[in-house]
């Protein structure tokens, strides 16, 4: 629930004669993408490196050629992860502040208009309009800003992101995901290595993908299995790749 979803029913039930007490909430937006950056930068490091490896010992039986090249492969990806979280995030971020510039002048200009917006967004909730009415009037007196651009771009403009945060987590989430199909597949027997790091990664892939569904609250067996069918294709995939140039 965002404040401004709060904020309106705290009104509503103020007209409706209802009693409440106001909790103080801190927001935790920032704190759950700065979670979601780590998982996922874990997932993708697992992933990745589990298939290198599995596709380079399908090839080779050379623990140094399959080392170096998860090492590699860790490497390459844990700088393409922190870059890349750094640029998706920044460039959400300069979208969201623009799109707070042009509804200051929408404001600024179209006050009554804005007004009519963030009422007609409560009504399509089955608010009676009287009620939605009330409740714009309050949310507009308090924050005009972040009342409509709450309703109208669905973001709080006080809760931005930060790129820094998010590229600095994946610089360190992804070669720490990377750590575990590189010890398996140095640590276990010659003859087991693929088989023997396909198990890790699996067990570890259901791990992330029941943290990636408690995080964004979503299906917990839906989001395991589909991240264990995403790992399971990726390594299948690289291990035949392999095996056409085993030696």
């Amino acid at each position: 629930m965002n404040v401004f979803t709060a904020n309106v029913k705290m009104i509503l039930n103020k007209t409706k004669g209802g009693t409440i007490m106001a909790k103080k909430k801190m927001s935790l937006a920032q704190k759950v993408n700065v979670l979601r950056a780590s998982v996922m930068g874990a997932n993708d490091g697992i992933i990745s490196v589990a298939g290198i490896v599995i596709g380079v010992a399908a090839a080779t039986s050379n623990a140094y050629s399959i080392l170096i090249s998860g090492l590699s492969g860790s490497l390459a990806g844990m700088i393409s992860m922190c870059m890349g979280e750094y640029v998706s995030v920044s460039t959400q971020k300069d979208s969201q502040k623009m799109a707070i510039i042009n509804e200051k002048q929408r404001l600024s200009e179209q006050y009554q208009h804005e007004f009519n917006y963030v009422q007609r967004k409560y009504e399509e909730q089955d608010i009676d309009p009287q009620l939605a009415h009330q409740a714009t009037a309050e949310l507009m007196k308090k924050d005009p800003l972040g009342a409509v651009v709450q309703e109208r771009y669905g973001f709080n403009p006080q809760d931005f992101t930060s790129p820094y945060a998010a590229a600095i987590v994946s610089f360190i989430s992804f070669p720490t995901g990377s750590i575990l199909p590189m010890v398996a597949v140095t640590m276990a027997p010659a003859a087991d290595r693929i088989w023997a790091t396909m198990v890790a990664v699996l067990i570890a892939l259901l791990i992330t993908g029941y943290l990636a569904a408690v995080l964004g609250k979503s299906n917990r067996v839906k989001s395991m299995l589909r991240n264990a069918a995403a790992g399971l294709l990726t390594m299948g995939v690289t291990f035949l790749i392999g095996q056409l140039f085993a030696r």
